[in-house]
């Protein structure tokens, strides 16, 4: 499979923001990537995708039919969890186990309130239904299946009106048997149901956190479906026809069938791109460490690459629902752009995590909204053009911001609207410094041994600032910073991830078993890659494991390479590096305890032709754009404003500076001078003073 059908020489990849749809547009013929926004149609994402191609073409010049393949990041699954349009689910489960979902695992989060909020149950008890079976945690069956009764279970399916099926039996990871006996039995009686299985979906130890996947997988299947059905539809107008492939939580991609029927892997589809851009800027400047931040018009989004790798993990939650699938590690916050503050009734300034969105947006906007944002804050300092924000696409309401920082923060404070705005940014920078920082220390690191990779549209006007905070000296600006999410997903591969849960020591008899079980997740991988079409020299397929000391209640992911057959010594590096990864992560190991192997994954990978991307050259005009009033230390002052996409080799910037580009702007801050570095980058150093 190449990057793009024959004859179709442009690439595109997009990520589905909460505010804006951003796209990055490869063309073959001239190697240079170039980047695009279009506000986003919450209504239906895929207008706004349709809209945005159709923008691009138009501006770069190519032809809808030259258009070969489109790599989609979505938020439609998130969006449809978090407000809960979801479809009307059945759980089936060994009889006994329907209340796993309320029991779950006896979390309280508020220990100290009186009545605390009780954990989301997304299939009400009347549709969780017991079905006649149980396995044992060794694979073999205690109670069979009962076939008999599976009539009178189906006719409860169909008369509770279920739009999807949720199966999750007792230690189905170890033996799925009685699952695809009884998806057989469904499948035949009702071939137009929708049914996830847990064996399929998340075949992995800890029955809460496998029934809670499989049963999100299940009510997604009918709402990403519908919508892909929307978007395949939208691809035949124009002559569009490329290849799609949309982006899952682990920074892969997958093909349409994969992502309808397991569209739970689809959570963090968009954030997950710049996390995959990250771990490719870190080799390119030579920056292994980095702590990429991705700061748009809704959220803040955090993740650290280390020793030049994306950090992974096992498990995540959406709304405090766990989901047992691998995904990149990041921590969200609500504060971006659109970011709403407000005083409260205890005359507390709070910024967040309440946003504007795309509709009605910032009250600079002049889309009706009325209540002031971060964005509104910085126009009123004079950090933003207001003839010049989406590089000249959107004017800005001045007049109207202004009053409105007078009127809902300034006032009730009694502050100028200079005040109430840097009032505003300097809670907002506190509280991406914390998520930064809580990042950082629970894995036992240090800010200062970071450079801050800034990103998304608003991240470049509070970048230094809050690497000033961290006691960090170094912020790298990438290249066209408001879509670079889009740009990890421009050079993406097509990733599976398998996994198969059994317990064993990390010990020599268990190398038989250890072989055994690698042996079969690589077929398995082989076979789903072949299934999408990658031709065996494409093909790559890497070992991890889920290791803990015996005893523990959690495990630690630790890579294993390509190993395939694994002898002494392969085992005893795997053993020693959960040591020394344990000691990173809590301070301490034990050499001496007996160390377990809970589960085996595979990560199958498909390369993709990735077309070489040219830096385009300076644009032929001054790099120095001229001086602009900002309210700056506490006066208004003169500051230089700098042209990103004419900036030379030779230029330096000394802060305090605005640096503008067509999709986002950039403020150094006094003390910190900023270069153009390697891969299209400004690098900004804070002066050691």
């Amino acid at each position: 499979m190449s990057g793009t059908s024959v004859g179709r020489p442009v690439r595109i990849a997009v990520d589905i923001g909460g505010t804006f749809t951003d796209l990055q547009v490869l063309d073959a013929r001239d190697g240079i990537a170039r980047a695009w926004k279009t506000p986003t149609t919450p209504e239906d994402p895929s207008i706004g995708l349709l809209r945005g191609v159709t923008e691009a073409a138009g501006r770069f010049g190519f032809a809808l039919a030259d258009v070969g393949l489109l790599l989609h990041g979505t938020t439609i699954a998130t969006n449809a969890v978090l407000e809960r349009k979801l479809a009307r689910g059945v759980l089936l489960t060994t009889a006994g186990f329907e209340d796993v979902l309320e029991i779950n695992r006896h979390v309280r989060r508020d220990i100290y309130g009186l009545a605390p909020d009780p954990f989301p149950v997304l299939v009400p008890r009347d549709r969780r239904l017991p079905v006649p079976e149980r396995m044992r945690a060794d694979g073999s069956a205690e109670i069979p299946l009962d076939e008999a009764a599976i009539p009178a279970l189906l006719d409860r399916v169909a008369a509770l009106g279920a739009d999807s099926v949720a199966v999750s039996l007792l230690h189905a990871y170890a033996n799925p048997a009685h699952e695809r006996r009884l998806a057989g039995m469904l499948r035949a009686a009702r071939p137009d149901l929708p049914v996830s299985l847990s064996s399929d979906v998340s075949p992995e130890i800890r029955e809460y956190e496998r029934t809670s996947t499989t049963v999100l997988n299940a009510l997604l299947v009918p709402v990403v479906k519908a919508y892909l059905d929307r978007l395949e539809a939208r691809l035949g107008e124009g002559g569009f026809h490329p290849l799609v492939f949309l982006v899952q939580s682990n920074g892969g991609v997958c093909s349409l069938r994969m992502a309808a029927e397991q569209p739970a892997r689809l959570l963090l589809s968009g954030p997950s791109g710049g996390t995959l851009a990250a771990g490719r800027l870190a080799g390119l400047l030579s920056r292994p460490n980095l702590v990429a931040v991705d700061m748009g018009g809704t959220s803040y989004d955090v993740s650290v690459v280390q020793d030049g790798r994306v950090s992974v993990i096992t498990q995540g939650e959406i709304d405090r629902l766990p989901v047992r699938l691998p995904m990149v590690e990041m921590r969200t916050i609500g504060a971006g752009g659109g970011s709403i503050a407000a005083v409260d009734a205890g005359g507390r300034l709070t910024v967040g995590p309440r946003s504007a969105g795309a509709t009605p947006g910032p009250v600079a906007y002049g889309r009706g909204g009325t209540e002031p944002t971060v964005t509104d804050a910085n126009l009123a300092l004079g950090r933003l053009d207001p003839d010049f924000f989406l590089g000249g696409m959107m004017r800005l309401d001045m007049p109207a911001t202004r009053d409105a920082l007078a009127a809902k923060v300034g006032g009730p404070l009694g502050l100028s609207v200079e005040q109430a705005a840097e009032g505003i940014l300097t809670v907002t920078n506190a509280n991406l410094g914390a998520a930064i920082r809580l990042s950082l220390f629970e894995k036992g690191l240090d800010p200062r041994d970071f450079c801050l990779l800034s990103f998304g549209g608003a991240g470049g006007l509070h970048a230094t600032e809050v690497a000033a905070e961290l006691g960090m000296t170094e912020v790298a600006f990438p290249r066209e910073p408001g879509t670079l999410s889009a740009h990890g997903i421009l050079f993406s591969d097509l990733t599976q991830d398998i996994a198969r849960s059994r317990v064993l020591r990390a010990a020599a008899p268990s190398l038989p078993a250890l072989a055994e079980g690698i042996a079969a997740l690589r077929a398995e991988a082989d076979a789903r890659l072949a299934a999408d079409g990658i031709a065996p020299g494409r093909r790559r397929v890497t070992i991890a494991a889920d290791m803990r000391y015996h005893g523990q209640a959690f495990e630690l992911l630790v890579p294993w390479g390509e190993v395939a057959a694994p002898d002494a010594g392969d085992l005893a590096v795997l053993v020693e590096d959960f040591h020394a990864m344990h000691r990173q992560r809590f301070s301490y190991a034990n050499p001496g305890e007996a160390v377990e192997i809970v589960t085996l994954r595979a990560t199958a990978t498909g390369l993709l032709d990735k077309p070489e991307a040219a830096e385009p050259p300076p644009a032929e005009r001054p790099a120095r754009k001229g001086l602009r009033r900002v309210h700056e230390g506490g006066a208004w002052r003169e500051v230089p404003v700098w042209d990103r996409e004419a900036l030379g080799a030779g230029d330096v910037i000394e802060g305090p500076a605005v640096v503008e580009e067509a999709f986002a702007t950039h403020w150094i801050a006094r003390g910190w001078t900023a270069r153009p570095g390697p891969a299209g980058t400004l690098m900004a150093r804070r002066d050691a003073a």
